[in-house]
């Protein structure tokens, strides 16, 4: 690492949202100064969002912990790692003697974008042998892993719009002007969609509000919220009522063409106008311009997926794509490889399934082996063998981004002992008995384990630190595998570097086997300073694209990303059915029968007339959830904490901008400013998640200043896709009206 008197420049990739942009940071006497877009960047090309600008402020944030912190006398104090680790063993120890299940976790969104997170949490939930597994994927995503799950029998086999071949593009609630993209890994995605249009192509955007998305599309369908199913639906009815499903080069993959068509039966567009407000001769269009474009794609997101019909809305998308011939196709909806993931050869597997366990209380099914977070309050809160006494917490603010959240945080003020492994006391750790705070990004490298797996075209990136340590702080890598080891009976002065080199040669022992070679022969040939390093290293080169240590010379390995820092470019997407399979017919299996279970439950639905208004989300092209409103740069301006709500819904209730309205659900109630837009359908109303910091014992003095109010005082945790147990956000039943004014001093 360079001296410290001197100014440098350095690259690597924004870890602050699903695009993965690439950075181009000043670095003056060893401090990040300024940041911009690498011009140079493979996949970004310049391209930079206020997020990523704004990252030198949050590596440099005063309210960011340091040193861990350890709750003495009711109060948190900064202690050193050891006595940290020694607290933590103790209170694990006490509470699993209750059963492993006593103890739970919950993972938070932030994990998918380091590499410790990539890493080590899974070898410690195993350490754990705990069956309560929460996180952020049972908040907004589930439904598309459980679709996937049931078409491909791989979870993880997400298709993603081929956006910059395209010719037409479906987006159904999705705002990447605002989001950068979710499950589409895309810098710039904005500009991909503009790059869309300058071609020919269109692209349409379906939502219930006027987002930016959906003003810079060629046509904006307003739809009513948890309706995407039905208009779905209708647009598969319509394809088979007008002889419009061509499988094309798909047939010889595919089964269960006719029990799909059986079941769309029931929902031609005229049986479901009513109840999603898409006019029917307008749906059937739809159907007709996705069957006769030259290419087109189908993309559902955070709006679909946090409905009560999610898993249909997300395995729906999918048959739509399939359909009309364009899932596996260049222009379509493909799979992408990326760089750490091994081919497979075609052929049968062992399928999918939920439910191998169900939870205590509610008995919800697990899922990709963990449980709702909807139900993480009912396994604290109620007794019995296996109730939950313990928490550990990993990049996680479940008080903020979870429904019915106010008893949630009662709940976590109950328990015997909590653990948090984040770099700041927000509304979630405050109730931790101990906090390990990780350096900041500078200070670790990175590459995307998760989101490179889902990269609108195949890409690899590694970004070594570009700070040097700080000696006080403790690698999160480290952290995580002193947790691990701590769970696993090694005691809390264990040495890190036994797991560390545990899972490389656990790496290094199953490319031996492939390649026909010693583990130890390749453990002599791996490059890296650092343990994430090395074991990047393995899985580069038995990967996909990988160098297979050396006899594939011109292949990938750390090395050569090393040398490569605004990337390697490894080309479009590639068609990869049948490979990707893996149902037990080595097909896509088009009508899963849990799924086709389901489609009594949207049957029902159809006909029931909406009545009162329901409330929705939002993103802001500045916030990403929970974790950024203590950046001073992403929170300037006017206040976008607000109830939007339409013109007419306005007069009605007797709201104007500015006044103070009142917003109750079954679970709570909040007071909130209220703005006027016609951006919102009549009877939806807005209000954007991830505020609320107004909490006492929180130490976050720029996100209090600019509290907002949490959206998730509104929601309920009884409301979720059965298929999935993702909670239902969007579309909640509310009642507005004008807050009561204020009593006279």
């Amino acid at each position: 690492m360079p001296g410290t008197n001197a100014t440098r420049t350095a690259h690597r990739t924004c870890p602050l949202c699903e695009a993965t942009c690439g950075l181009t940071l000043t670095i003056t006497d060893n401090r990040v100064t300024h940041a911009r877009g690498d011009r140079e960047h493979v996949f970004s090309h310049g391209f930079v969002c206020p997020k990523g600008a704004a990252f030198p402020q949050l590596l440099a944030d005063p309210d960011r912990l340091r040193r861990p912190l350890l709750r003495i006398d009711g109060t948190l104090r900064e202690v050193g790692w050891d006595e940290a680790f020694a607290a933590v063993e103790a209170g694990l120890t006490a509470v699993r003697a209750n059963g492993r299940d006593a103890v739970a976790v919950y993972l938070g969104n932030p994990n998918v974008h380091t590499m410790a997170g990539g890493l080590y949490v899974g070898p410690l939930v195993r350490a754990l042998g705990t069956r309560n597994v929460f996180s952020a994927s049972t908040v907004d995503q589930m439904p598309k892993h459980v679709s996937s799950g049931h078409l491909y029998g791989d979870p993880n086999a997400i298709p993603v719009p081929d956006l910059d071949r395209t010719d037409l593009l479906v987006l159904l609630g999705a705002n990447p002007w605002e989001s950068n993209g979710s499950l589409c890994t895309a810098p710039d995605f904005p500009g991909r969609l503009r790059a869309l249009q300058a071609r020919g192509g269109r692209f349409l955007v379906v939502d219930p509000r006027r987002t930016r998305t959906a003003a810079a599309a060629d046509e904006h369908l307003p739809i009513r919220p948890g309706t995407d199913a039905l208009l779905l639906f209708a647009v598969v009815h319509t394809l088979f009522d007008e002889d419009l499903v061509r499988l094309g080069g798909l047939r010889e993959h595919v089964t269960g063409l006719d029990d799909v068509r059986k079941l769309a039966a029931a929902f031609a567009p005229e049986r479901v106008t009513d109840r999603c407000a898409v006019p029917a001769p307008r749906i059937r269009q739809l159907a007709r311009e996705l069957a006769t474009a030259p290419t087109a794609a189908v993309y559902g997101r955070i709006g679909t997926c946090t409905v009560e019909f999610g898993t249909l809305t997300s395995w729906l998308v999918d048959v739509v794509n399939v359909l009309t011939g364009n899932l596996d196709r260049p222009g379509g909806a493909m799979f992408p490889l990326a760089a750490h993931q091994r081919t497979r050869a075609a052929g049968p597997g062992p399928g999918f399934r939920t439910g191998r366990w169900v939870s205590r209380v509610r008995g919800l099914p697990e899922v990709k082996g963990e449980l709702p977070v909807a139900t993480l309050a009912d396994e604290i809160e109620t007794p019995g063998e296996g109730q939950v006494r313990a928490l550990i917490t990993i990049a996680g603010n479940p008080v903020l981004s979870t429904a019915n959240s106010r008893r949630l945080d009662a709940a976590l003020a109950s328990l015997d002992f909590m653990v948090s492994v984040d770099p700041y006391l927000n509304e979630t750790t405050r109730h931790a008995d101990v906090v390990l705070p990780p350096p900041g990004p500078a200070h670790s490298g990175h590459y995307d384990f998760a989101l490179l797996t889902l990269a609108v075209r195949n890409v690899a990136t590694y970004s070594p630190p570009v700070l040097p340590p700080d000696p006080d702080a403790l690698d999160e890598c480290d952290i995580l595998a002193r947790l691990t080891l701590t769970a696993a009976g090694q005691g809390a002065d264990a040495d890190p570097a036994v797991l560390h080199e545990q899972l490389l040669a656990r790496l290094l022992t199953e490319a031996a086997e492939g390649l026909g070679r010693s583990a130890a022969d390749l453990r002599a040939l791996i490059a890296g300073e650092r343990p994430a390093e090395r074991l990047l290293d393995a899985r580069l080169r038995f990967g996909a694209y990988g160098d297979q240590f050396g006899q594939r010379p011109d292949g990938l390995s750390l090395i050569r990303l090393l040398d490569h820092p605004h990337g390697v470019d490894l080309g479009p997407l590639r068609p990869r059915l049948p490979e990707v399979l893996r149902t037990p017919t080595g097909t896509v299996e088009l009508c899963p029968p849990p799924i086709a279970a389901d489609v009594a439950r949207l049957r029902a639905a159809r006909d029931v007339p909406p009545e009162g208004f329901v409330l929705v989300g939002r993103r802001h092209l500045r916030s990403n959830n929970s974790w950024m409103h203590n950046v001073p740069a992403l929170v300037k301006g006017r206040d976008r904490c607000t109830l939007q709500v339409h013109p007419d819904d306005a007069t009605t209730l007797g709201l104007a901008t500015g006044d103070d309205a009142r917003v109750s659900s079954r679970v709570g109630s909040l007071v909130v400013a209220v703005e006027v837009t016609a951006d919102t359908m009549p009877g939806v109303v807005s209000l954007p998640h991830g505020w609320g910091h107004d909490v006492p014992g929180t130490r976050q003095s720029v996100a209090r200043a600019h509290a907002g109010v949490n959206s998730n005082v509104l929601t309920d945790e009884t409301a979720v896709d059965p298929l999935s147990g993702n909670t239902v956000l969007n579309g909640i039943p509310v009642r507005v009206e004008p807050a009561a004014p204020a009593a006279p001093a």
